[in-house]
């Protein structure tokens, strides 16, 4: 069974970019009838907090993304110490010693010698004795790295080595291990980084398919090594897909709070339009509109992908968001609007759905056709509006009574145009543009049209 993951840590609430590693994710495991895991990369004690945590799970509510199972890095410490142990054991994890500045000191001396500035395996040279003294003379803790292997006799002798993978959106994948450094799984105070735990958890978890961000390429070759040290079972099959950037091409990130989630469902976005946005933008599939999340399933796969980043326009969002609304059957909006305690049922609905950016400014279109605001008007217009009450046909309104109106006048008074039907706009709503009036005068009726012409 497909079974996929997303993996957000803690440390802040998640964005659009975020959103869309989820959507992709839990869109391709659901179309094949498979599960969702949220995992909280919660190993940052420090930094990791329940209420991001909290945010992160009703963000992915809100979006309609519904995990089959959560999981907490937090509380799988011991598998991580497990596996630990054993790559110690088998001589696949060693300690080492250098400082953040020696490191960089021998970085450029190998970028002198022209050689690839990677480490160089200086701390398996140490003996037991070199590091008891590094450890109790000067009181160094060791960060603890992986040892690739890209050598056939000795580590100080590296080959090329590829790992390679059939990546689901990029195809044929090929990364050299001797082009890269032993990964520091490790820190020096103990604590882990991302991909020891990461790669436990998805052994431990059964995870058949993990899709992220292009930006972690390399990190792949790097933890398909992992995989095959910590087990002998099948590996995940990786996708990487491109990064959304902002408008002007940077990076998006979770510092950038107008770009959450939750601030998006705040400033009053439909999710359909947010994940819509966030699956179809950097794809070869338009960008358009859906309000379930079972409508994307259907299009979506994989390969619809492009490699090349794409650009996230805030104003594209509006733009979808509003012809969501547009398309949203009034069944649908019915509740909402109770909620609102607005009247006027599907006809009202239906008139003012086309000028929706945002939900919420049905109150507005209530108000204006309810109880609009007087305005005042110039002679000339008064006079018109005086003939218009004397053509007013007789009810029932339908949608054809604005024609027949504003056809009558023309033909009397001689206006047309803006001329015509801005006075009459501006005394039966009190704004100068709006839905269309042939769908307000028969939720206004005859006799309140009556009352609001002067």
């Amino acid at each position: 069974m497909t079974k996929v993951r997303f993996a957000p840590s803690p440390t802040g609430k998640i964005h659009i970019g975020n959103a869309r590693t989820a959507l992709l994710n839990w869109l391709y495991a659901k179309k094949r009838g498979g599960s969702f895991i949220l995992r909280f990369d919660d190993t940052d004690q420090e930094r990791s907090k329940q209420e991001y945590a909290d945010a992160i799970s009703a963000d992915l509510d809100w979006m309609g993304i519904k995990p089959d199972q959560v999981v907490r890095q937090s509380e799988r410490f011991p598998l991580y110490d497990e596996a630990r142990d054993r790559l110690i054991k088998a001589g696949l994890l060693y300690p080492c010693y250098e400082t953040p500045d020696e490191l960089e000191r021998q970085r450029k001396r190998r970028l002198g010698r022209g050689l690839p500035p990677v480490y160089d395996r200086s701390a398996l040279k140490l003996s037991d004795d070199d590091r008891q003294k590094l450890e109790e003379e000067e009181g160094r803790k060791p960060h603890w790295r992986f040892l690739l292997k890209n050598f056939e006799k000795t580590p100080f002798e590296t080959q090329r080595t590829e790992v390679f993978w059939q990546d689901l959106i990029r195809g044929h994948q090929v990364v050299d291990l001797a082009s890269l450094s032993d990964p520091v799984l490790i820190r020096g105070d103990g604590t882990y980084l991302y991909t020891l735990p990461s790669c436990v958890d998805d052994v431990d978890l059964g995870v058949t398919h993990v899709m992220r961000g292009d930006d972690h390429v390399t990190n792949t070759a790097v933890q398909l090594e992992v995989f095959k040290a910590l087990s002998d079972k099948d590996l995940p099959v990786f996708g990487h897909h491109n990064l959304l950037q902002d408008k002007t091409g940077g990076g998006l990130s979770k510092r950038l709070g107008s770009l959450s989630i939750e601030s998006l469902h705040v400033e009053g976005y439909e999710p359909g339009a947010v994940a819509s946005l966030a699956t179809l933008i950097g794809t070869s599939l338009p960008v358009e509109p859906k309000a379930e999340l079972s409508e994307l399933s259907k299009l979506f796969e994989p390969e619809v992908v492009t490699k090349s980043a794409a650009k996230f326009d805030p104003e594209d969002l509006k733009g979808l968001n509003s012809r969501l609304l547009q398309a949203m059957p009034y069944k649908t909006a019915k509740a909402r609007l109770d909620e609102l305690n607005i009247g006027g049922g599907e006809a009202f609905w239906e008139a003012i759905k086309g000028n929706l950016t945002f939900f919420n400014e049905v109150s507005y279109w209530w108000s204006a056709i309810q109880s609009p605001e007087k305005v005042d008007f110039s002679q000339e217009d008064l006079a018109f509006l005086g003939k218009a009450k004397q053509l007013l046909p007789q009810e029932p309104f339908d949608e054809e009574t604005w024609s027949l109106w504003t056809k009558s006048l023309k033909q009397d008074t001689g206006r047309k145009g803006k001329a015509l039907f801005l006075p009459l706009r501006r005394a039966l709503t009190g704004v100068e543009s709006g839905p269309e009036l042939k769908a307000v005068l028969p939720i206004v009726g005859r006799k309140e049209t009556l009352a609001r012409l002067p």
